[in-house]
């Protein structure tokens, strides 16, 4: 989902300044093998339904890592290379994320070298005594860590430096390319992680169950949609409007406890709270009358006893 977010905001950006320079064509570096082509494509048509597209590494004759690399050579391009000296692995990064493919990752019997992290401390070497953080949220979003409030970005940023070092947020992932292929990614997102963690303590007090259960039944179908590029349709603009009519009221502070590789909600406090201790307490309380529920649940177990006693049951002369 990361280099999938990304993905549209970069095509929105290449048609405006088409647009600007009048350019007809526009191009991207993806290969013919995976997702980004995909999305690259379909934000651009969703634009500019005209618009040329030129893709190289279905197009040139340099549809391959070595071929690339021999050309970068031959023209004294520069290419980054890793601790041995190699090749890089094929890396996207953004704020949100890392992303690495290729050399050894694709065995998947393969452990994930130490060197293909980037962003993140191994858990085990990870400090011995837990960070904790209180993040504030507003309308749903992440707004302060322990007080200070931050952009957006500097928020992700200062979540990204925590995490990262309590060896947070790496993914060692077997995906299903919308082409039809899978492949193997490590993903390091140690901010993202930690944010996901937060966000769902912060609904979980905020939130109606019914609300919150349909929201899950619909984030699959969102997610989808933005993974196979289809950021500028009209069902995902619906499922957005949804999406955010359900967090209007997920306002708050949850204190997370980040832990050599774990980022857990351990308190959550909210002014629009669901929560009422008076409903729930084990003790003594004034407000609920625990003979209603003996109702409910006979009303409950009516179909259950029905399918119990098929057959035995006096049914009325229509039903003989």
């Amino acid at each position: 989902m990361k280099a999938s977010i990304a993905r549209p905001l970069i095509a929105k950006r290449q048609i405006e300044i088409a647009r600007q320079v009048g350019a007809e064509a526009v191009s991207h570096g993806a290969t013919g093998k995976g997702n980004d082509q995909v999305r690259f494509e379909l934000a651009y048509y969703a634009q500019n339904p005209g618009i040329q597209i030129i893709a190289p590494w279905r197009e040139w004759d340099l549809n391959s890592r070595t071929k690339l690399i021999d050309f970068a050579q031959k023209h004294q391009i520069t290419i980054p290379k890793d601790a041995a000296g190699e090749a890089p692995y094929s890396v996207d990064a953004n704020l949100l994320h890392t992303s690495s493919e290729g050399k050894a990752l694709e065995d998947p019997w393969a452990e994930a070298p130490a060197d293909v992290y980037q962003r993140t401390i191994a858990p085990e070497d990870a400090p011995d005594t837990p960070t904790y953080i209180e993040i504030g949220f507003k309308d749903g979003d992440p707004v302060s860590v322990d007080g200070i409030e931050y952009s957006p970005a500097s928020l992700l940023e200062k979540l990204n430096e925590l995490g990262g070092a309590n060896g947070i947020g790496r993914i060692d992932l077997l995906e299903n390319r919308f082409v039809g292929m899978k492949s193997r990614g490590i993903y390091e997102t140690p901010g993202g992680t930690i944010l996901i963690a937060a966000h769902r303590g912060m609904e979980s007090i905020t939130i109606d169950s019914g609300a919150m259960h349909l929201k899950d039944e619909l984030m699959p179908r969102y997610a989808e949609l933005i993974y196979n590029g289809f950021w500028f349709s009209p069902e995902r603009e619906m499922l957005q409007a949804a999406i955010d009519k359900s967090q209007e009221h997920v306002e708050g502070a949850v204190r997370m406890k980040l832990y050599k590789g774990t980022a857990q909600c351990v308190g959550r406090k909210s002014p629009k709270s669901l929560y009422s201790m008076a409903h729930v307490t084990f003790e003594e309380d004034s407000v609920y009358d625990q003979r209603d529920a003996e109702g409910f649940i006979k009303l409950n177990a009516l179909r259950l006893r029905l399918q119990k006693q098929r057959g035995q049951v006096d049914l009325p002369p229509s039903y003989e």
